[in-house]
């Protein structure tokens, strides 16, 4: 791993601090994204798990009540042009349905550049949230422990999609080029290694 890399955790809301945690456990600088100056200078960028129609209402709303420069687009919009450039981007659960292209019954606003579908809260709501044990090759042997909270399912992907968690109805787990996601909270449980994999990923980025 590249020391100290510089990594992004989108901040507006959700369970950022969780992942700035892991991240500076292994070394990352980390910084707290709320807008899009703050995407200059980072090698990754993270976008937490909270609530995916929150995030879109924050970011039309401030759309709204401001006049946007060309240099300062919108947060999203912003994230948008820094993926399609190259940056590894790793969605977890709400995150990773704001990358989908396609939500299955929904309009909502979303970045929409990972070349998946899914369906949102396919594991029912908080209270029936569970923790699955998911077997991840590219991690190793050990099951990782999935941690399911309103999560998404991933129903189908594009071609260039590598799926790299499965379970008996879709997957999980996915990553297309610089895009990751995660429908389960790797953040919040004692195991690191989906956060080794994505700072891997930055070190092995070409931008």
């Amino acid at each position: 791993m590249k020391k100290n890399p510089q990594i992004g955790v989108l901040a507006l809301q959700g369970d950022f601090a969780e992942h700035i945690k892991k991240l500076r456990d292994l070394g990352a600088i980390t910084i707290e994204v709320r807008r899009a100056s703050d995407l200059e200078g980072l090698e990754g960028l993270i976008i937490p798990g909270g609530e995916s129609t929150t995030n879109a209402k924050l970011e039309a709303a401030a759309s709204k009540f401001r006049i946007v420069k060309p240099d300062k687009l919108p947060i999203f919009d912003a994230i948008k042009v820094k993926a399609i450039k190259g940056l590894p981007i790793w969605g977890t659960c709400m995150g990773s349905i704001l990358l989908a292209k396609n939500i299955e019954g929904s309009k909502q606003g979303r970045i929409g550049l990972m070349n998946i579908s899914l369906r949102r809260n396919a594991f029912g709501p908080q209270h029936e949230s569970a923790e699955i044990p998911l077997i991840i090759p590219e991690l190793g042997s050990k099951p990782f422990p999935g941690i399911f909270i309103r999560a998404p399912l991933f129903l189908s992907a594009g071609k260039m999609v590598t799926i790299l968690a499965k379970l008996e109805d879709g997957f999980v787990m996915a990553k297309e080029g610089n895009l990751l996601a995660t429908a389960f909270h790797p953040e919040i449980t004692d195991d690191e290694r989906v956060h080794r994999y994505f700072l891997r990923m930055i070190e092995q980025s070409v931008r």
